[in-house]
């Protein structure tokens, strides 16, 4: 007897023990004189019933989970490759509710394609938008992706195609593609995914980038912190290099390493660092698109903008256009972490409302209190009160709340929460993590943490002065990390005053 079991080597699948659950099935399979193909899958993204092992039938494939691999002789005993009942079977994966109301476009293969495979990659879609952008005069690739109203995925939310546009006609004899995939914001973890579960679709959007611009060398920036998605990455790279050819398009990617600077996302500080210095900010003007890496018109996009990419020229620009709301197109893979009970990735259209997310994916607070407090963008991230888990997820509504989407990470909390002591984290995590070149950041966060301890000690006196310098900050900061540091601290105040009563 012979079949084919998915078992994720995501890293989050990594960590809840997937690799003892591979080798328990292929141990298993070998005593039963089976012929078993183990597919080293991405995640789905259903972190709560991690490790899933799925089963080609069919009927479809159907799901397992989470198993351990203790459970794996009684899989096989009950008829595992047959898709039997289980007291751990899910039954047929796409039409898992978590999974079925979502939208994927830009995570399509996640989970679904072994990432290792050219192959298999091209077999679901893959390679069609590079094919299409091949055809086509760069100003086409850049218009089409204008018309698409893409914007990056990673915080800032510009215009995508705007910046190609610019890096199109800024005249160079070398053009640089940078992916930053320096993913380090707090409940972030779809960059990772998508590296992990579907690189082609990554090298593929770059690839049609420097289609787009003339640029033929690319770099992906990698966190320190991602060893299993660099890894792939190198491998991917290294087959994709003669996919690329093959193709006839000249273009080559370098993987780089980030050091473990969280200022490294900042797209100047990244630059400095793939250069070989120290992860300071640049002062813009210039702007990268003008002379970004080794003095070059380069586009900066993460990993999600520029694997939004083959889809667009794949499908044609409406394809994204017409999902989501106002001047939010497509879609957003959000991120669920922190205090909930069904954490994982959702990915849907912008115009669901926060509340959506938290409790019709996420099922509430995994402790069954009440969430009090969500902070979503990450540690620079305003906090909200459950009075606006209704607003729309879309670009403009959170930042007429003072909030901002940035890149998708959605991190709750139950009503015991301290939302004073959230707010000194986020000035102490600044300190910590500043690279120290203007004075607003480098001095007002160190500041701003010992005016959070005197107020938690009860001298309310120092909150005008937290204010004041908050604004300094705001107003001051050479880059978006002093900027936006005092962004979590006012919202605590402004929503949570009780807490610093």
């Amino acid at each position: 007897m012979s079949g084919t079991v998915y078992v994720p080597a995501d890293a989050a699948a990594l960590a809840l023990g997937a690799d003892a659950v591979a080798e328990a099935i292929s141990r298993e399979a070998r005593r039963r004189g089976m012929d078993v193909c183990i597919v080293r899958n991405g995640s789905r993204g259903l972190f709560w019933i991690e490790p899933l092992v799925e089963v080609a039938t069919s009927s479809g494939r159907i799901a397992y989970g989470p198993v351990a691999a203790a459970d794996v002789p009684a899989l096989f005993a009950a008829g595992l490759l047959d898709g039997c009942e289980h007291p751990l079977r899910l039954g047929r994966i796409d039409e898992l509710p978590y999974l079925a109301r979502q939208r994927r476009i830009v995570m399509n293969r996640v989970g679904i394609v072994d990432p290792g495979a050219l192959d298999d990659y091209l077999a679901h879609g893959g390679g069609r938008g590079l094919d299409r952008a091949r055809r086509l005069q760069p100003a086409d690739i850049v218009a089409a992706v204008i018309d698409s109203g893409l914007r990056g995925r990673g915080g800032a939310a510009f215009p995508a195609g705007i910046k190609w546009q610019t890096v199109l006609a800024a005249p160079a004899g070398q053009k640089y593609i940078v992916c930053n995939a320096d993913e380090g914001d707090s409940g972030t973890y779809s960059d990772r995914m998508l590296m992990e579960g579907d690189p082609f679709g990554l090298i593929e959007g770059m690839a049609i980038a420097g289609l787009a611009v003339g640029a033929t060398k690319g770099y992906i920036y990698v966190r320190s912190e991602y060893p299993h998605a660099s890894a792939r990455l190198a491998a991917t790279v290294a087959v994709a290099a003669d996919w690329l050819r093959d193709q006839a398009v000249d273009f080559t990617i370098e993987v780089r390493k980030g050091a473990g600077s969280y200022v490294c996302g900042e797209e100047t500080a990244m630059l400095e660092s793939i250069e070989g210095r120290r992860g300071l900010v640049r002062a813009k003007p210039p702007l990268p698109a003008i002379a970004g890496l080794f003095g070059q018109p380069t586009v900066i996009n993460n990993v999600v903008t520029l694997a939004s990419v083959p889809a667009i020229l794949a499908e044609g620009a409406a394809g994204c256009r017409d999902h989501g709301v106002g001047r939010s197109r497509g879609t957003l893979p959000f991120q669920l972490a922190g205090n909930i009970k069904y954490g994982g990735l959702v990915e849907v259209p912008f115009g669901h409302s926060l509340r959506e997310l938290l409790h019709d994916f996420g099922g509430g607070s995994r402790t069954g209190r009440p969430l009090r407090a969500v902070q979503v963008g990450g540690p620079l991230g305003a906090y909200l009160s459950e009075a606006e888990f209704d607003t729309p997820l879309d670009y403009e509504a959170f930042a007429a709340i003072g909030a901002s989407l940035g890149h998708g990470g959605i991190v709750a909390f139950d009503d015991s929460v301290d939302m004073a002591r959230q707010a000194r984290y986020a000035l102490a995590f600044c300190a910590a993590e500043s690279c120290g070149k203007c004075t607003p950041c480098r001095i007002g966060a160190v500041r701003g943490v010992e005016l959070m301890d005197q107020l938690r000690a009860g001298d309310g006196s120092r909150i005008e002065l937290l204010r004041s310098l908050c604004d300094t900050m705001t107003h001051g900061s050479l880059c978006a990390m002093g900027a936006m540091t005092p962004n979590p601290v006012l919202s605590a105040l402004d929503h949570f005053p009780e807490d610093f009563a």
